[in-house]
C-alpha cells in the first residue's frame, strides 16, 4: 500500500527516484536531489527514502546496500519506529496509517500538502494484497 501511494509499484519501483527518474545500481542510496515544481527531494527507492532517513535505517539495521531486500527491511524499521508495527500485525491498518503518515507523505491524513491515497483506496489495495483488516480503514 505504501508503494502504491509512493508510485513505485511497477517493475522499476526499487530504483525509482522522486519525480519518476531511475537510478542504476544498488550499492547505496543514490543521494541525488531532484526538483519537481516547488519540491526538492532526495527520495529514492520503493519506499522513497530520503538520504538522511536511509542513513539512519542502514546504520540501525546494518544494511550494506540499497537492494530491494534492504529497502524492505528499512521500511519495516520505519513502521516500527513510528509505533505502528503491532497495529499492522494485528490488522489495525487505520491506526497504522495514522501513525505512519508523517513518514510517508502519500498516506491518508498526511499533513505535507502532497497528493495522498484516500482511506478507501488504501483499504482496497490492502485487501487486494490479501490483508486481513480489523474493522474498516475508511
Amino acid at each position: 500500500m505504501i508503494r502504491t501511494g509512493e508510485g513505485t509499484t511497477g517493475p522499476n519501483g526499487y530504483r525509482t527516484m522522486f519525480g519518476g527518474g531511475l537510478f542504476t545500481g544498488y550499492a547505496d542510496h543514490p543521494r541525488r536531489a531532484v526538483t519537481r515544481g516547488s519540491l526538492t527531494s532526495t527520495a529514492a527507492g520503493a519506499y522513497q527514502f530520503l538520504s538522511k532517513t536511509w542513513d539512519e535505517m542502514a546504520a540501525k539495521y546494518a544494511l550494506s546496500d540499497f537492494s530491494p531486500s534492504s529497502q524492505d527491511i528499512a521500511a519495516v524499521g520505519l513502521i516500527k519506529r513510528r509505533g505502528a508495527l503491532s497495529d499492522v500485525l494485528a490488522g489495525r491498518f487505520r491506526a497504522a496509517i495514522d501513525k505512519c503518515n508523517l513518514e510517508w507523505a502519500s498516506l491518508p491524513g498526511s499533513p505535507y500538502g502532497q497528493p495522498t491515497l484516500t482511506y478507501d483506496r488504501a483499504q482496497a489495495v490492502l485487501v487486494a494484497a490479501g490483508a486481513s483488516i480489523l474493522g474498516s480503514v475508511a
